[in-house]
């Protein structure tokens, strides 16, 4: 006997209007991450929006135009995300406009492709039985998410979890990170699309209502206990003053010698030595010379300024030769340091600090200064610095929650405090600063260690362990953000214990195994119980 397909028992929607909805879902669903008017992430539009998306699934009729329509909606989600690579590769990089305009399409279109696959994969795989569909939903829209975040290197740039650094599923973020958060929305998406106006009086739907608020409430009492204190106190910091330095270089000037170089040179240089905050941090690449480029004494001046007194320099700087290679890299400063402190980044850009194979073409048509960077080690160790374990991170490396992570692996030397400094003027004034911003915010709920960012342009901002912005600077303005920090140690939270032994292994075992477990019962599972 023929079996059914799961999801039969929704009837197909034919005509233009799922392919208009599949868009205007997309578009919600960038605009959820950094809404254009002020910034701030929406975590109710990410699941409405998700929702729209997941109520146009069900009613695809077919594993092909399942996968035809998820590729729509997640390349118009992606495309709306990170539109600013336009500005990069035109406006500062001389592609021709076009060019650029098809090479944001086209990468959109590409990491697309992984949603347009669990789309049609849930066609195939979902039971009819709600709870059920909703579950398998929320598996797949992890591993689409996994795979676009480590695969090629990852990009991860507005993944859904990165809209909830408020809001209720914020809880979640301390056990299951970004892409637990992802999954859970993904999981209330799916019961949303499928909502009945019977359910209203049904029991077993307001029994699932409840069970999903106690577990909600039973996390954010946990996340409450573990910030707060429940008992006995987390242990309590001194508040460390900073100066965090925001040169606002055009960036269209930054590596000119004739303007944004000695513009860069001076102004930094000036701070630095006038600053009286415990620690001072310059962002990426703020001196845009390598150290044997710059006038004798100038880097040998800062370093005897804090090789004695009370305060640490962080700075931004590029280091190496041509026979050893160079790093993007951050110089650190102390009183009673035999040797300046050094973190070499990891995690480079495709197409800025390393090029692809078979994408040197494409570079060459662009006039940016890029580079083939050496990596830098993972779990590099902090500085250590008035009781602190200061953890620099440069530019999109905090996208990178597993890397991080794994500066945790030792509780005697994890990170108290995280520190971002990056150089996104590369984007100009647009949403990119938000959520960047929403990103770092993230980080410190993973972990629940402020993080302190200094950038060129924006957003220059201390957060708090809780996630909450507590100081900020305006976006493209000169100027030094005086603020404090407070470290925060204690044990690590429960994602920070399970990505540095096993990364996202875990979840990626998660993902499969209820994927797996869905195949195994394709055409068994729910038939019988259509009507629920």
């Amino acid at each position: 006997m023929a079996v059914a397909p799961p999801l039969a028992a929704h009837a197909p929607r034919r005509g233009p209007l799922p392919w208009v909805l599949a868009l205007v879902a997309g578009l919600a669903q960038a605009a959820s991450l950094a809404w254009p008017w002020g910034g701030q992430p929406l975590w109710w539009l990410q699941i409405l929006s998700l929702g729209l998306w997941a109520h146009v699934l069900l009613g695809a009729g077919g594993t092909r135009r399942a996968g035809l329509l998820g590729w729509v909606f997640a390349t118009a989600w992606l495309a709306g995300t990170f539109w600013w690579l336009f500005i990069s590769m035109h406006t500062y990089g001389g592609l021709a406009a076009p060019l650029a305009v098809l090479a944001v399409l086209g990468l959109a279109a590409f990491l697309g492709s992984y949603y347009a696959a669990v789309s049609a994969c849930f066609w195939a795989l979902a039971p009819v039985h709600r709870a059920l569909a909703a579950i398998v939903f929320a598996a797949l829209w992890l591993l689409a998410e996994l795979a676009r975040g480590q695969w090629w290197t990852g990009f991860p740039w507005g993944a859904g979890g990165y809209a909830h650094v408020q809001g209720p599923l914020a809880a979640l973020a301390r056990s299951v990170g970004v892409y637990g958060i992802g999954a859970a929305a993904a999981l209330l998406a799916m019961l949303l699309a499928q909502a009945r106006r019977a359910d209203l009086r049904n029991a077993r739907a307001w029994a699932l209502v409840l069970a999903l608020t106690a577990v909600g409430a039973g996390a954010a009492w946990q996340r409450h206990c573990a910030v707060e204190g429940c008992g006995a106190p987390p242990p309590v910091h001194a508040p460390l003053s900073l100066a965090l330095l925001q040169g606002n270089i055009p960036q269209d000037e930054k590596f000119q010698p004739g303007s944004g170089v000695p513009m860069a040179l001076q102004w930094y240089y000036d701070q630095i030595h006038a600053a009286k905050a415990s620690l001072v941090v310059a962002p990426e690449t703020a001196i845009p010379l390598l150290p044997q480029q710059l006038v004798p004494g100038y880097l040998e001046g800062m370093a005897e300024r804090y090789a004695a007194g009370g305060q640490a320099l962080l700075l931004g700087i590029p280091l190496g030769s041509l026979e050893e290679g160079y790093t993007n890299s951050v110089l650190g400063f102390a009183p009673e340091q035999s040797q300046p402190y050094r973190y070499d980044k990891h995690h480079l850009v495709p197409f800025g600090e390393f090029i692809p194979p078979f994408f040197r073409w494409f570079t060459e048509m662009m006039n940016i200064p890029l580079g083939d960077f050496n990596r830098g080690a993972v779990g590099q160790p902090s500085l250590a610095w008035a009781g602190e374990r200061i953890a620099p991170n440069i530019c999109y490396e905090d996208l990178f929650g597993e890397e991080i992570g794994v500066r945790f692996l030792d509780p005697a030397s994890s990170p108290t405090i995280l520190v971002n400094l990056s150089n996104i003027g590369w984007f100009g004034n647009t949403v990119a600063v938000d959520q960047h911003l929403a990103i770092s915010r993230l980080r410190a709920l993973e972990f629940e260690r402020p993080m302190v960012r200094a950038t060129n342009t924006g957003a220059t901002a201390v957060i708090d362990h809780r996630g909450q912005v507590t100081h900020r600077m305006p976006a493209y303005q000169r100027g030094v953000l005086r603020a404090q920090v407070q470290g925060r140690g204690g044990a690590a939270t429960p994602y920070a214990r399970w990505v540095a032994r096993w990364g996202l292994w875990p979840l990626w075992a998660l993902g499969f195994a209820v994927a797996g477990l869905a195949w195994c019962l394709r055409g068994r599972t729910g038939r019988a119980r259509a009507g629920n």
